[in-house]
């Protein structure tokens, strides 16, 4: 059974949706970038299977971000994706952290921010406060909040694997939905190690052997940084061509890095004179 799959589902007797994802290679890549501390890795675990989930909530094609931000030990943790389920994330931190802190520990004062950008359309931000225990629970409130739909979502990471489960009333629907309520209960009953260890047909059944559910077809998540040569060329034309030459005479060529894959792409004198005259340099990782 392939660990990076997101499956979606639906009750026949009620106007409720569900999603499943679990993870564990995507997941490893983006820890692999950085000696992050447990209690982070968890952290980023949990940030990406969210992601993942509220990226198959969306009906549009483009890009979202769910980055939780702090004045706590860790200062940012973020995940980027897109509606084709490819991530990315990264965290920042300073200083010791204990194995089992929490979300409040981590973070401090802090709030999240969930940024859609569609292809075609304008571009959306919902903020909410991380004051609640856990990251799925500030999840729960920034749907209650933007969306005003019923939610509940089901977290868990352990470093090696990662995996969720969102329940939402479908739009359009009341908010008193007594179907909701009792899948909710049965939901809330799901294990790490179930969603660790079984596939989603063994979990639906595990939970809802008693409803009708229909499963719809899976959908692979995949690690994928969007660095490039060709974007890191970019940035540098931003800086003024004074200032990389005094870079440049200083060190010898110019080195930019990814925070979130650690390539480094290496830019010489002769690469930051052709940048300037829009000539391409090749698109490799060095």
């Amino acid at each position: 059974m392939s660990k990076d799959i997101l499956n979606r589902y639906l009750f026949d007797n009620a106007d409720v949706r569900g999603q499943i994802v679990q993870l564990e290679q995507s997941y490893q890549e983006i820890l692999s970038a950085h000696t992050y501390p447990v209690a982070i890795q968890k952290l980023l675990g949990e940030l990406m299977a969210a992601t993942s989930l509220l990226t198959a909530t969306l009906k549009f094609d483009g890009d979202i971000s769910v980055q939780v931000q702090g004045s706590g030990p860790v200062s940012l943790a973020v995940i980027n994706g897109n509606n084709l389920q490819q991530l990315r994330g990264v965290a920042r931190w300073d200083g010791d952290i204990d194995n089992d802190a929490d979300i409040a520990k981590l973070m401090g004062q802090g709030h999240m921010v969930i940024t859609l950008t569609p292809t075609n359309g304008e571009r959306y931000q919902g903020v909410v406060a991380l004051d609640k225990p856990t990251l799925a629970e500030c999840l729960e409130q920034y749907f209650a909040q933007s969306e005003q739909l019923p939610t509940t979502i089901r977290l868990f990471a352990n470093g090696k694997q990662a995996a969720g489960m969102l329940l939402q009333v479908l739009p359009g629907e009341s908010e008193h939905n007594e179907e909701f309520e009792h899948l909710e209960q049965l939901t809330s009953t799901i294990k790490a190690e179930e969603l660790f260890e079984l596939d989603a047909t063994d979990v639906l059944h595990r939970l809802y052997h008693q409803e009708e559910v229909r499963l719809f077809d899976p959908i692979e998540v995949s690690f994928s940084c969007t660095c490039s040569r060709e974007r890191s060329g970019q940035a540098l034309r931003t800086v003024s061509k004074e200032e990389l030459a005094s870079i440049l005479a200083e060190q010898g060529k110019i080195e930019m890095g990814c925070e979130y894959c650690n390539s480094s792409y290496s830019f010489d004198s002769i690469d930051v004179e052709a940048l300037f005259n829009n000539a391409q340099t090749p698109d490799t990782k060095q």
